[in-house]
């Protein structure tokens, strides 16, 4: 991978506007989100940082649809996520979104190749196409030795490479990543910030909510978040 570092446009692909979030809780309703505007444009990084119940996850999830918010509009790539469809918002996270997870979220009874294959599948492509496209990307990642290794026997750096293979594996918009150091041991957690480094620098636009200084201090912008509600950036 070149490490070729790639301006930002001003054409948005994240557009987040006036979300409001409430949960059901046992006492009281749980706010976690209240009134967000969250803008990312073509090729930026942006850190999402807070504390614990800031609603950083929350806002992640409503970005990639698989939370909706009861007020507000999410848009990615110029298209809005619909609130009312539940297919038309799995089809859009499938095609223009790649999420990555602090626990990894792998099948573990699939080779890491058929994992990275499973999303490029699902898009409808032949099974030539998907196991091109998956050893291309875990070529890319650096672990495309591993492609007949299910995941049980790979290091925990190896399997989060793997999660990132699979989320970059349909060419994303927008790349989301939740804590994805925060399971890893310094060396790992070292070698994944630098491939999220290396993509941006090639273009790829990233959304990363973490609890980091040196993951955050990679980010174009940090935006801070508490009590719902972006605080700056």
């Amino acid at each position: 991978m070149t490490a070729m570092v790639t301006e930002t446009s001003n054409r948005p692909v994240v557009v987040v506007e006036r979300a409001w979030r409430t949960f059901q809780a046992d006492r009281a309703p749980v706010r976690a989100l209240r009134g967000v505007d969250f803008t990312v444009d073509t090729g930026e990084m942006v850190a999402v940082v807070g504390p614990s119940g800031a609603g950083k996850s929350t806002l992640l999830n409503v970005i990639a649809g698989i939370d909706v918010p009861d007020e507000g509009t999410v848009a990615i790539d110029g298209e809005a996520m619909p609130a009312d469809d539940d297919d038309r918002r799995a089809a859009l996270r499938r095609n223009r979104i790649g999420m990555v997870f602090q626990f990894f979220s792998l099948l573990e009874d699939m080779t890491a190749l058929e994992n990275v294959m499973l999303p490029v599948v699902m898009t409808g492509s032949g099974g030539r196409a998907a196991e091109r496209r998956g050893r291309e990307v875990l070529d890319l990642l650096g672990i495309g030795d591993r492609a007949g290794d299910r995941p049980p026997v790979l290091s925990g750096g190896q399997r989060q490479r793997l999660a990132i293979a699979r989320a970059l594996a349909n060419r994303p918009a927008v790349l989301l990543a939740d804590e994805p150091t925060g399971a890893l041991d310094g060396d790992s957690g070292g070698e994944v910030l630098e491939l999220f480094r290396r993509l941006h620098h090639d273009g790829q636009t990233i959304v990363v909510v973490t609890h980091s200084d040196e993951v955050a201090a990679g980010a174009d912008r940090i935006v801070r978040m508490r009590d719902g509600s972006i605080r700056d950036g």
